[in-house]
């Protein structure tokens, strides 16, 4: 009774989420829901006796290799506007054609398929543990499929980084080079370089704008990711805003200056009369 009313409830839990790795459009959200498909795997196989495989069922693949995908997509990042165009003509219709295919063959194994009336429990199927029962079929009654299995595997990592990398055709540009053009066809203002984060006398953190040389914040010295996610500190809070007393000051300086200037003409000019 209670590992009827497991399947029924887990069971579409399973069945969701492979649906949702499926028509997720999101990276990030397609890897949490093969996450929640491969728990459910594991409490059926837990259900069914064998806890060996509903261990590792959550430790190597829930554990490892789904958290090795989910940090991947977040180191490299992936964007939800990526490119839908299909590059590799007529590779949805061999898709089509393959999931037909398996369709067919899944079917065609369920209607042969033919169980005991009265099945053997653990005890029986296993006389020296599940543990050991795994291990003789794998590297006995099965190891030529596990071989080509792991050679299959080795050999798609290896092609993955083959397609990954990338030739160069041309020589890598040396930091002279790139400072010559940098000076010669970028703006002035970047010459030298964007300012880092973090420049300012109390704050030294990536979300805090760098001050240019008049004081003013610059918005480009922070991270347009921070920027987007909201987690920047805004420029207008370290924007200087001048006090009545340095208007005054500026006021009287802007007033000493043409003087000092009329000063100036003046002695050049008697100096010219005598």
């Amino acid at each position: 009774m209670g590992e009827a009313a497991l399947f029924w409830i887990m069971a579409p839990i399973a069945v969701l989420g492979a649906l949702g790795l499926v028509f997720s459009r999101k990276a990030v959200h397609g890897a949490l829901s093969l996450a929640v498909t491969m728990i459910s795997l594991a409490l059926f196989y837990i259900a069914q006796e064998a806890p060996f495989l509903g261990v590792v069922q959550i430790v190597v693949y829930t554990g490892a290799i789904m958290m090795l995908f989910l940090f991947v997509i977040m180191l490299v990042g992936v964007d939800s506007s990526d490119s839908r165009v299909e590059t590799i003509r007529g590779q949805r219709v061999a898709a089509v054609l393959a999931v037909l295919g398996v369709i067919v063959l899944l079917t065609s194994v369920t209607v042969r398929a033919t169980l005991p009336e009265e099945p053997a429990g653990l005890a029986q199927a296993t006389p020296d543990g599940n543990v050991a029962a795994i291990a003789d079929l794998i590297f006995g009654t099965y190891v030529w499929a596990f071989e080509i299995v792991a050679a299959l595997l080795i050999t798609a990592a290896v092609g993955a980084m083959t397609l990954t990398h990338r030739e160069r055709i041309f020589n890598r540009p040396t930091q002279k080079e790139l400072s010559i053009k940098r000076f010669s066809e970028g703006p002035p203002g970047e010459a030298a370089g964007l300012p880092v984060p973090g420049v300012y006398a109390r704050h030294n953190a990536v979300d805090t704008p760098a001050l240019l040389p008049d004081g003013t914040p610059s918005e480009a010295s922070i991270n347009r990711v921070l920027v987007a996610r909201g987690a920047a500190r805004s420029t207008e809070e370290f924007r200087h805003h001048p006090t009545p007393a340095d208007i005054e000051a500026a006021a009287e300086g802007d007033a000493d200056e043409p003087a000092g200037e009329i000063g100036t003409d003046d002695g050049a000019s008697g100096g010219e009369r005598a």
